[in-house]
């Protein structure tokens, strides 16, 4: 029996260059890590419910444990025995007082819920993080939570380091999320939950509704209206009594895009990845890649714990570029990437619209994936919210990645090289550690060539 989590943080140790070579084709199974949305929501909700949740399957990245690590500091208990996580919570409303900062690394998930999870307390939590997740932009969080009434003791341009205390009589608010985020929208459903009365969130572009699903089964008071147009109005009641679940986490469709892409652009390639996610909100790059002609087949559907799931076989394809509709974004922002990667390896012209959330990831995401790009000899044009990729069916390669400390970037360049005429090299792969701590090894038991390159 092992307490948990306490893995180091990835940020924390000398870079790791790592170049991908071409590869004979890709065969085989391979299963992905548990959703990363998912396992951050089934440490917090464990941490609020009564009685013992047992997780199965949690994505045991850096991201994910820093969040586990947060809800201990907030008085739960958390285990992990044999491969099962058992999480003892203390009710909606019972965190105690954290005795130093929260500390969630790079993980921009984990943070933001956390601070609608906790902000609302009427004591002090400091957050801070990585030089990567204190770059990124907070302010669309602690908007209402300052609606709600929780003063931000300490902010650096609203970005970490962040102190919040809440108020002794927070109010539930009526929040129209501005943009389409799932992170802006579950903060403040969380924030509800210790708020007596209704909190309602009006979200005009619908996202991945994880938040919504697990409340509801955890036993969450939560209303879901859909308006002609699409808008959804969600409604949540404060101080819910949650009870205990045993949750099973399904296979992350954003980390099941790497094989994915590599199997479509390795020549002689035949793969299954398992597991997979199948939320509707969260398959566009399946529905993109198809549209490009990628051989993908959906097998063995099936149900668990409300969310659907299936395997997904894969064999190599000639791609031809295409237009993604602006709209689809938000159910595949984390996977634009590595679809810039296959769009590089398509015959044409696939454009990319809507991307603007790319600029506030873990880096500059537009930015980092067009310079990749062009180290690889592939002709792009990044505009400001807009990726044009000219794919020829064949990449040069050749070139040295600048990762950020992004681990898509990292993952999405090194599937790249597996296919291209001359290897591709990353400047660190530590970093993927906080999402897809098997990448490399999985893949190289398909075939996949990647070597240690020096520092």
């Amino acid at each position: 029996m092992s307490s948990a989590p306490t893995a180091s943080a990835p940020h924390a140790t000398s870079p790791r260059p790592m170049t991908a070579s071409r590869s004979d084709g890709l065969r085989g199974r391979m299963r992905v890590p548990g959703d990363k949305s998912i396992s951050h929501r089934a440490f917090m909700f464990g941490a609020m419910a009564v009685g013992e949740t047992v997780v199965e399957g949690l994505l045991e990245g850096e991201d994910v444990l820093a969040t586990g690590r947060a809800m201990q500091a907030l008085g739960a208990t958390i285990e992990k025995r044999g491969e099962s996580w058992h999480i003892n919570g203390l009710g909606v409303g019972g965190f105690l007082e954290p005795q130093g900062p929260l500390d969630f690394g790079n993980a921009g998930t984990g943070v933001r819920l956390a601070m609608g999870l906790c902000g609302t307390y009427d004591f002090v939590t400091r957050f801070v993080g990585d030089a990567s997740l204190s770059a990124r932009p907070m302010k669309r969080v602690l908007d209402p939570l300052r609606a709600i009434g929780v003063e931000v003791v300490e902010h650096n341009d609203n970005r970490l380091p962040i102190a919040l205390r809440g108020p002794r009589t927070p109010l539930p608010i009526e929040y129209r999320v501005p943009m389409a985020s799932a992170q802006v929208k579950s903060c403040v459903l969380l924030a509800g939950l210790v708020i007596p009365g209704t909190t309602t969130v009006i979200e005009p572009i619908m996202t991945r509704d994880h938040t919504e699903k697990m409340l509801a089964g955890f036993g969450a008071d939560i209303q879901i209206t859909t308006e002609a147009d699409g808008t959804r109005i969600i409604e949540v009641s404060g101080l819910p009594e949650l009870k205990a679940q045993a949750v099973t986490v399904p296979g992350d469709p954003s980390s099941a895009a790497f094989p994915i892409v590599a199997g479509l652009i390795v020549p002689g390639s035949d793969l299954i990845v398992e597991n997979v996610l199948m939320n509707p909100t969260r398959t566009g790059l399946l529905t993109t890649l198809s549209e490009m002609g990628g051989q993908i087949e959906i097998i063995n559907r099936r149900l668990s714990g409300g969310e659907e799931i299936a395997d997904v076989h894969v064999r190599h394809s000639a791609l031809s570029g295409v237009t993604v509709p602006a709209e689809r974004a938000p159910s595949m922002i984390d996977e634009y990437p590595v679809l810039a990667v296959a769009a590089a390896f398509a015959e044409g012209e696939t454009v990319m619209e809507n991307l603007g959330e790319l600029r506030v990831k873990e880096s500059d995401r537009l930015a980092a994936v067009a310079r990749g790009l062009e180290a690889n000899g592939v002709d792009c044009t990044e505009e400001e919210e807009r990726l044009i990729v000219r794919g020829r069916g064949a990449v040069p390669g050749g070139g040295q990645v600048a990762t950020h400390l992004d681990h898509r970037i990292a993952m999405s360049f090194l599937v790249m090289g597996l296919a291209s005429d001359r290897p591709v090299s990353v400047d660190d792969r530590t970093m993927i550690a906080t999402s897809f701590p098997q990448f490399v090894p999985g893949l190289g038991a398909l075939g996949a060539r990647f070597t240690e390159a020096d520092a």
